[in-house]
């Protein structure tokens, strides 16, 4: 998806009253407004592919998946976001009780567009390193063959890249694995800009 900054500065308390209103999703950034717009087809296939593999192997246990319509909540500065799959394992925690802003996920899925590549690497990134309960933090870019995995190794954050169909990427916090021939089921690459 791409994101679109809006020259609005909104508390956390107004943007989360005005997003429930809103008829588009939109994400919040220390008080600034993120317009999201529409996903592209290779977007909308990986998704669907991750979430239906992990859904799969969730099934039997106490994990719970989410689209990308649950908002999570970034802090201490303030911060809400729509990532595209979200996996908490964890009984899941919500801002308050209408139970659309998740507080502890355990794994984020983005899937990076050219216009969202550098947000979702960035400011996205440092935002979401403060959510305690988050393990690992997976990027996907829809462009070409190339799945990052960030993971808390303590107090630190480690990498690890995978660009090969025949690779395997381990979701050690949930105990899952997604093969890249899954996650990149259907989806067609072009060479052009």
């Amino acid at each position: 998806m791409t994101a679109i900054a809006v020259q609005t500065q909104l508390t956390p308390e107004e943007y989360l009253d005005w997003e429930r209103k809103a008829p588009f999703k939109n994400e919040y950034l220390s008080g600034q407004i993120l317009a999201m717009s529409g996903a592209s087809r290779a977007h909308n296939l990986i998704t669907g592919n991750i979430l239906t593999d992990l859904n799969n192997q969730l099934v039997e246990r106490e994990c719970v998946t989410f689209i990308s319509k649950m908002r999570v909540k970034a802090r201490p500065i303030t911060s809400y976001f729509y990532p595209d799959v979200t996996v908490v394992c964890d009984e899941p925690r919500f801002e308050d009780d209408v139970f659309d802003t998740l507080l502890n996920p355990t794994v984020v899925v983005e899937v990076l567009s050219r216009s969202t590549a550098t947000y979702d690497k960035g400011e996205k990134f440092e935002a979401y390193k403060q959510i305690m309960s988050l393990q690992e933090y997976i990027l996907v870019s829809q462009d070409r063959l190339n799945v990052e995995r960030h993971f808390r190794l303590g107090t630190q954050w480690k990498a690890i890249e995978f660009q090969a169909l025949a690779d395997v990427l381990p979701l050690d916090s949930i105990r899952c694995e997604l093969p890249l021939e899954h996650i990149y089921r259907r989806v067609k690459f072009t060479d052009t800009p």
